[in-house]
């Protein structure tokens, strides 16, 4: 089946009771059971719930695995894989990756004894360099965000393994229709659904899929434990955004191209960070693991001062200054005071996230307008 198929009909099904093509919006918390234990499957809202299942199903298929978990939000996802360690256990994750992810590993989870080092990740000789017999997680994103650097996900997974950890991979930039992880070798994908896979900027939630059945027992549990899980009218947005994915990252590569081209030979940018150009050192990599390059990318202006990329913020008029990213409008941010503010100043800088740069989440407007407004504000 192919992907647009796919993502219109795998793991969906009219509901029986009515033939509704669209799956219905279960608005309850718990179920009446026939006898005491003799149910039809659900019993609590927080444990199971149809219109959640659903969706489960759905982003399995879309990733080519075997099982989904969603959550009420990406951070509440990652926070489940952090909960599968004890005390004692270590942690190898890229030194270019989400602010909320640096934070919640820092300042949450390291406080209980567990401990993370910070690589970059696209130098998989400094990731087995890192791992040690008590790495028990090694974490990834690629793209990263927010240097957009690529990461080979079979050559990182051959390490993690080689030292009997799994790997994780935030695959919230690529989404399944670029790149699917477990096919290359992941343990688990991770997404924030409230970016592309929801892609109307109306929704927060997280997921996770997995192949291993074992694996998906210890994440459930979790799951209904910890009780961060989605209601079903956000459930029904994202199988919503779902049917529509594929056109949408069609025309987010094709805008994000037309953008990074128009950026590269700007006479007032001195770099960018897309790697869909031949000049982006992970090209090849992305070319191999990836079917397209996506539209999240990011840009340094020459001089690198902040109050010039502020001045450029200010004056964008389609790309919205606003945290986020993957909705159908664009967006512009700031990394250094907004998303990855949380990261400190030091280590952001010896990741190489200049203060002054400024992060683009190309939408799917006409490519000409978005263009028009690069030109205005950067002049």
């Amino acid at each position: 089946m192919k992907f647009g198929t796919k993502a219109i009909h795998a793991g969906v099904h009219p509901d029986p009771s009515t033939g509704a093509i669209m799956t219905p919006i279960f608005q309850t918390s718990t179920y009446v059971q026939r006898s005491p234990g003799d149910h039809k499957g659900y019993e609590y809202s927080r444990t199971h719930n149809p219109t959640r299942t659903q969706l489960q199903n759905a982003l399995a298929a879309l990733e080519n695995g075997k099982h989904g978990l969603c959550f009420a939000s990406g951070m509440a996802a990652i926070d489940c894989i952090v909960k599968l360690l004890e005390p004692g256990d270590e942690v190898v994750s890229t030194n270019d990756l989400y602010g909320g992810s640096y934070r919640l590993f820092t300042k949450v989870f390291a406080k209980y004894g567990i401990k993370f080092t910070f690589v970059p990740m696209h130098d998989v000789a400094a990731v087995r360099a890192a791992m040690t017999e008590r790495t028990k997680l090694v974490w990834a994103e690629t793209p990263t965000n927010p240097l957009l650097h690529i990461i080979d996900i079979k050559a990182i997974a051959e390490a993690a393994h080689e030292g009997g950890a799994l790997l994780v991979v935030d695959n919230t930039f690529a989404t399944p229709y670029l790149q699917n992880p477990l096919d290359l070798g992941a343990d688990v994908v991770m997404h924030s659904l409230t970016k592309y896979m929801g892609g109307h900027s109306d929704v927060v939630m997280g997921a996770l899929i997995v192949q291993d059945d074992e694996l998906h027992q210890r994440l459930a549990f979790l799951q209904n434990a910890c009780g961060g899980t989605p209601g079903p009218q956000d459930c029904f947005l994202v199988l919503r955004g779902l049917k529509t994915l594929h056109i949408r990252m069609q025309r987010h590569c094709e805008n994000g191209r037309a953008v990074a081209e128009y950026l590269r030979q700007h006479p007032k940018v001195e770099k960018v960070y897309w790697p869909g150009l031949e000049s982006h050192p992970g090209h090849q990599v992305a070319r191999q693991q990836m079917r397209d390059f996506g539209g999240m990318m990011s840009f340094v202006l020459k001089g690198d001062r902040v109050e010039d990329a502020t001045a450029v913020l200010e004056k964008f008029q389609l790309f919205s200054l606003a945290e986020s990213l993957g909705g159908v409008e664009s967006l512009s941010g700031h990394p250094a005071s907004m998303t990855h503010a949380s990261i400190p100043a030091e280590e952001r800088r010896k990741a190489g996230l200049s203060d002054s740069l400024i992060r683009l989440s190309v939408g799917i407007e006409d490519a000409e307008d978005l263009i028009e407004d690069l030109a205005q504000a950067l002049g």
